[in-house]
């Protein structure tokens, strides 16, 4: 009697630690995403153009929050200035977006494939998603270390708007 109850021990013992590693492999994407979120770190240059800023900073990335927050900052000092705040809610990756336009759409991670992370739109506030304007979509590709692309799907109107920029930038190197 004493074997088999030590043996139902043991059995619940191992399947609680397969479910816990199961559980901690299910995080797994997203923390590594948001990690390399982190490297970003620093001043990045507008290599194609995109930003009309073409071979100047045109981004930076800085870590806040003791680590659980990345601030990218678009056009920084100017009228045009805009946020994007990444961190991690529970096992998801998740943005707010803080735009000039004066509304602050939302995005969850919905794909994390290799070096790309794919975001859709969650919600969002001082806006109307059948109505306003917004950045819906879009997706970040860690080319390298000090490459970066990315593509932003604008929406209006309730539907897909031409207003997509797609940029590349370059770790910008002391």
């Amino acid at each position: 009697m004493i074997r088999s109850a030590t043996s139902g021990r043991s059995l619940a013992f191992a399947a609680l630690l397969a479910v816990l590693a199961f559980a901690s492999h299910a995080q797994q994407p997203a923390a590594s995403a948001f990690d390399r979120l982190k490297s970003l770190a620093g001043e990045w240059i507008d290599t194609d153009g995109a930003f009309g800023m073409k071979g100047q900073v045109a981004v930076t990335y800085r870590v806040t929050g003791a680590g659980s927050a990345v601030i990218e900052t678009l056009f920084a000092g100017t009228p045009h200035e805009m946020v994007t705040v990444y961190h991690r809610d529970g096992s998801d990756l998740v943005l707010t977006h803080y735009c000039a336009a004066g509304n602050q759409p939302r995005m969850r991670a919905r794909a994390i494939e290799g070096n790309r992370v794919v975001f859709q739109f969650d919600g969002g506030t001082n806006l109307d998603a059948a109505k306003d304007g917004h950045m819906h979509d879009g997706w970040m590709e860690f080319v390298s270390d000090g490459e970066l692309r990315a593509l932003w799907n604008g929406w209006s109107k309730g539907k897909p708007s031409e207003h997509s920029p797609r940029f590349q930038l370059a770790r910008k190197r002391s």
